[in-house]
């Protein structure tokens, strides 16, 4: 097929722009970024080859070999792995969407939005950025590559200007070999400004990065050095005066011995804390390694982390979560989704086992009993680990649940529909803003603050902090120092909904159903109020008629002291904040059933009362009074008014008279 010019995505563009023209403090990533995609090829070919020996072509190496040409200034990155078709150098290379950098783009902008002082290299450096990183220091950048089982090779290039070629090439072996060609400044020369760069044509400092970043890579990278060897005779000893010759010699530049193998007295912190921010691309030393050897029935190494930031994209769809398998330090598979439990899907790391076969598949493994055994145990030993951490470095567990306790959160609900025992395991890990001190507060520590006469749990869900000690319906919880939890994510609700009850009491929302405060206060309240009511019923009930649909009931209240209304759910339905998850979800068919409640000693209801008194039901200042009542409750739940433009009018209207 004839040479073919591409332009690249918009998105695309814009990071090749970003890597020419920023200072990057971390350049010599790009070395790590090349020999991790290498590595990557070399682990699909491996794993196709399971079942397709003809994909090797009588050829069984894996390895990665790096060349370098002082005279021309280029490096090259080869490596005999799957290799690509035409199409998938187009798909992988001409566009962003499959490199992972689309999501580096958006979160450049977003933190750029919220502090305009950050400049590019402070940000480019919190992630990373894949092939694209060989623009940094290239002027120009030549892939060819063949897909293992084709017979013709493809070869692309751009100077990252904006576009590409594309065009068949003749390519004698499988496999990628990338050749930068590096600008003049990294090749031992100066920058635009006379600033010195790295030379990236040393071999001491290609040996040294590849030791730094991929000395755990499980297969050789090479690399001929130019050495000077004393000449010697036939039998070993020095000739013509000890002189000697220089010679080229093909030299392994990585150990290949897999960390998890090694006894852990023997590893330092710093040399977990730098495989998996080489092996899994983390920027930060993790919040927690597990370094886990099992004997028994089931024989297993396992090496994990919790990171120290979550990744960005953990609760949505693309997230592919996993640990990496494998079988006596042989890789079988990336992602294994089943060794842990959803809830504990952003941690990272690797589960190395002989009692699992090479050539197991997906859907084996699900069956596995060895793999079960696996799971239960790693499960068992992190939650252990961090119960001991919320118990004895609350701070430490404070930073990891402001991670990641959504997680927890999830899989308590999800149980509903897994079936699974996640609440028994986590609730005592669960974590919730308090009204006492504003603090996070584990339930075990509420429910032992209660007092005796305290029949409930008592929470409140909003969208912050401040909305919540806004509501009308903590006046009364206030001047009685009940504590409320206060829930502020979406899905806190549904969590707390899930567990139902803690150590025998239930949990109640303060704008849901009665309160049921029990306290002889309450129940004097109580009485006079159904007093009221009784004296009211025909205001009340016209109350509800006008609004209609809108509300399935209205009532005189004793929950409010200072606010003249609130909006409760039915205790038998999802509540208002449950209601507008599930319309965020796109699903409006769960419904609140709203009520209106009204406090019977707040002036507004004595105005009411004589607008009713005069006028009757018919009249437009009862009707106005009912909508803006309702409106005004909508407003301090911080919601909308249905009709704002209406809600507007009908309060000026009011204000004239």
């Amino acid at each position: 097929m004839a040479k073919e010019t591409h332009e690249f995505q918009a998105e695309t563009k814009e990071l090749l722009d970003l890597m020419i023209h920023s200072i990057y403090t971390n350049h010599e990533i790009f070395l790590r970024e090349l020999i991790s995609n290498a590595s990557d090829a070399l682990d699909k070919l491996h794993f196709e080859s399971l079942t397709d020996q003809e994909l090797l072509g009588g050829d069984k190496t894996f390895e990665i070999l790096l060349t370098t040409d002082k005279d021309k200034h280029t490096l090259t990155i080869d490596d005999s792995g799957i290799g690509m078709t035409r199409q998938e150098v187009v798909d992988n290379i001409g566009t962003i969407a499959k490199s992972g950098t689309k999501a580096f783009m958006a979160k450049l902008k977003e933190a750029k939005a919220e502090n305009e002082a950050l400049t590019d290299k402070e940000m480019i450096g919190q992630f990373g950025v894949g092939f694209y990183s060989a623009f940094m220091v290239a002027d120009h950048v030549v892939i060819e590559t063949r897909k293992a089982g084709e017979k013709s090779g493809v070869r692309w290039e751009s100077d990252g200007s904006g576009s590409y070629t594309i065009e068949d090439c003749e390519k004698k072996m499988r496999g990628t070999n990338i050749t930068l060609t590096l600008n003049p400044a990294y090749c031992g020369g100066a920058g635009e400004n006379g600033e010195e760069h790295e030379n990236f044509l040393d071999p001491n400092r290609i040996r040294a990065l590849v030791k730094k970043y991929s000395d755990y890579v499980r297969y050789p990278i090479k690399m001929d050095v130019e050495v000077e060897e004393v000449l010697k005779d036939k039998d070993g000893k020095p000739v013509d005066d000890g002189k000697t010759v220089k010679t080229t010699k093909t030299e392994t530049l990585n150990s290949m011995q897999p960390l998890w193998t090694r006894p852990k007295a023997e590893i330092k912190e710093d040399e977990y804390n730098e495989f998996f921010q080489n092996q899994f691309h983390e920027w930060e030393k993790p919040m927690e390694v597990f370094h886990i050897k099992a004997e028994g029935t089931v024989e297993y190494t396992a090496l994990l982390a919790i990171p120290a930031n979550a990744p960005y994209n953990l609760y949505q769809k693309d997230y592919e979560p996993g640990l990496q398998l494998y079988s006596r330090h042989v890789f079988i598979m990336d992602k294994c989704k089943d060794l842990l439990p959803e809830y504990l899907h952003f941690m990272k790391g690797l589960v190395d086992s002989p009692d699992l076969s090479l050539n197991i598949s997906r859907e084996l493994l699900q069956q596995s009993r060895e793999l079960k055994a696996i799971s239960r145990a790693l499960e068992k030993n992190i939650l252990k680990t961090l119960a001991r951490k919320l118990k004895n470095k609350r701070e430490d567990y404070e930073k990891f649940w402001n991670e990641f306790g959504k997680s927890f959160k999830i899989g308590v609900y999800n149980s509903l529909y897994t079936g699974s025992d996640a609440v028994d395991k986590l609730k005592d890990l669960l974590l919730f803003m308090s009204s006492k001190e504003g603090k996070l507060v584990t339930l075990k520590e509420y429910r032992d603050r209660m007092p005796e006469s305290q029949k409930k749990i008592y929470y409140a869900a909003a969208k912050d902090k401040e909305t919540i000690e806004h509501l009308p319906q903590m006046e009364q919880l206030r001047d009685k120092g009940i504590e409320v939890l206060y829930l502020l994510d979406p899905v806190d609700e549904f969590t707390i909904e899930t567990i139902h009850a803690y150590d025998g009491k239930e949990f109640q929302s303060i704008s849901r159903g009665d309160l049921d405060l029990g306290d002889a206060e309450s129940e004097q309240a109580k009485k006079e109020l159904g007093d009221i009511a009784k004296k009211n019923d025909d205001l009340i009930r016209d109350v509800k008629n006008t609004l209609g649909e809108r509300v399935t009931d209205v009532k005189v209240t004793d929950r409010l002291k200072s606010s003249a209304v609130c909006l409760v759910a039915d205790s038998a339905g999802p509540s208002l904040t449950m209601e507008q998850a599930f319309a965020d979800m796109k699903n409006p068919l769960f419904k609140a059933r709203r009520i209106l409640e009204i406090n019977p000693h707040h002036k507004l209801f004595e105005r009411l009362q004589a607008i009713y008194t005069a006028g009757g039901k018919d009249s437009e200042d009862f009707k106005d009074y009912c909508d803006l009542l309702y409106d005004q409750a909508l407003m301090l739940d911080g919601m909308m008014p249905d009709d704002p433009v209406r809600f507007a009018g009908q309060l000026a209207k009011l204000m004239e008279k």
